[in-house]
């Protein structure tokens, strides 16, 4: 089935459903061109995908760790098998281009291959109990019906790291991805479920903001887990939180990088413009703020400024661009909107003033000089190629400062000094920190996510963190004495 033009609809209960597609996405590349029509789900559909999921969840949890692995393992060979359909479908709608969003869609697969593992560990262990002839059994439940609320800007991967562990601990799961990708949301939903799902373990219901609301506020649900805006997040826990169902929230990073004067400033130079560059600075990890010993300030400033004066704006479709466009218009006014404030403050745009050529959502990468961290673009997310360079006098400085924001997702630091390092691992309050690399990056087997503003209230994804996440312990005193 062709995930462009008309969508299908919802995926519910293993069947396309779905009203009128009143709504549109775009090409950000080319605003004018149409990618998809697609329906929002009401709250008619939300019921019916969580009755669908809440009959599927004994049924797949039965079917036991071997029989998901299977079905994940499946989905990580089709998804490779479609991995050219899937990438030129969203460097179309998203706008990332075709090499960062193959390596993309190879995250995916990785992920599935992972959690199909997973699937086949342990579910338990036992304990000696107080008891003479007692034993403790601890075993691994799942926590039931999963709702999953996915962002635009990876539309493959972030999906894919929510719904491929909580399927392979056994939940069952309804997924509302964002409505600026919904025929890449499309595409990926039926090839996960070409794997073998079974009807209701996973639905799709396309939609927006009220869509999600409906799916947060149901009273089927058992868990959820969300990355997007702080702001958002913030409405999901005033609407689940009394509730007082499981909770995992990725909610943005306003991420340091601490370059001191011993690092080697060639590499800490393409660090910092990859982290806050590439996928065109729409990622929650990438480098927003870079924090340079005075020494060596002005060194650093100009080789980053080169480096990002040398990335090729254009069309996300073009063999030869470095930086696709902004996904949409509203990001587009957002982003420019948020440089001039920084300008009108006492910021120097050092690159980045020239307006690429090109009909879509084009914003050159920005790197701006900036004489103090008061300045708002060292507090608010700019969620574009935008990152501010400013000197520090010493070590303290460049630590108090790091920490200085009210969110805490990822940092780097550049030095060859254990003694930095050290303290770096003790003092920079986040969730991920890179030494001598970008602030940028996840894989399956680890935990991803953040503290303080950045993550919450379970603040971590990936890894065992997700089946910490996904699962309940259920703890069963077994006396032998009387039995088997």
């Amino acid at each position: 089935m062709n995930a462009r033009g008309t969508l299908p609809g919802h995926w519910i209960d293993g069947a396309w459903t779905g009203g009128r597609a009143d709504e549109v996405s775009t090409n950000p590349s080319r605003p004018h061109e149409e990618i998809a029509r697609f329906c929002v789900g009401t709250a008619d559909e939300v019921d019916a995908a969580v009755a669908a999921a809440r009959r599927a969840s004994r049924p797949w949890s039965a079917a036991g760790g071997v029989a998901r692995g299977r079905v994940l393992r499946r989905a990580a060979q089709v998804l490779e098998g479609r991995a050219d359909e899937l990438v030129a479908l969203f460097v179309a709608e998203e706008g990332k281009t075709a090499l960062e969003a193959r390596g993309e869609v190879a995250r995916a697969v990785e992920t599935l291959h992972y959690n199909a593992a997973r699937a086949l560990a342990s579910v338990g262990a036992t304990f000696d109990a107080a008891t003479d002839g007692v034993v403790a059994h601890v075993r691994r439940v799942p926590v039931g019906v999963v709702a999953a609320i996915t962002p635009w800007n990876f539309p493959v991967a972030i999906p894919v790291w929510k719904l491929a562990p909580a399927l392979a601990h056994g939940n069952t799961v309804v997924w509302k991805p964002s409505e600026l990708v919904p025929a890449t949301s499309t595409l990926l939903l039926q090839i996960l479920a070409e794997a073998g799902l079974p009807d209701g373990a996973l639905a799709m219901v396309l939609g927006d903001g009220t869509t999600g609301g409906h799916l947060i506020g149901h009273e089927g649900i058992d868990a959820a887990s969300f990355t997007g805006s702080a702001a958002t997040g913030q409405r999901i826990l005033d609407i689940a939180g009394p509730r007082g169902i499981r909770l995992q929230l990725e909610l943005g990073g306003h991420n340091p990088a601490i370059v001191f004067a011993d690092a080697d400033l060639a590499a800490a130079a393409e660090h910092v413009v990859a982290g806050a560059m590439l996928s065109t600075g729409q990622k929650c990890t990438a480098t927003r703020r870079v924090l340079v010993a005075e020494k060596v300030h002005d060194e650093l400033l100009d080789r980053i400024v080169d480096r990002a004066a040398a990335l090729r704006v254009g069309d996300a479709a073009a063999a030869t661009t470095d930086v696709g466009p902004l996904v949409s218009a509203d990001a587009l006014t957002r982003v420019r909107g948020a440089v001039a404030r920084a300008e009108a403050q006492g910021a120097t745009v050092c690159t980045g003033d020239a307006i690429p050529d090109g009909p879509g959502h084009l914003v050159a990468p920005t790197v701006l000089s900036v004489p103090s961290h008061d300045l708002d673009v060292c507090h608010e997310e700019v969620f574009g190629p935008v990152t501010a360079v400013l000197p520090v006098a010493d070590d303290d400085a460049a630590f108090r400062l790091a920490n200085d924001t009210t969110y805490g997702l990822s940092a780097a630091v550049h030095t060859r000094d254990p003694a930095r390092i050290r303290r770096a691992l003790d003092e920079l309050e986040v969730g991920m920190l890179t030494v001598n690399g970008p602030t940028t990056g996840a894989e399956p087997h680890v935990p991803f996510g953040g503290v303080k503003g950045s993550s919450g209230p379970a603040g971590r994804e990936m890894g065992e963190a997700a089946r910490d996440f996904y699962t309940d312990t259920r703890t069963a005193y077994l006396d032998h004495r009387f039995g088997p």
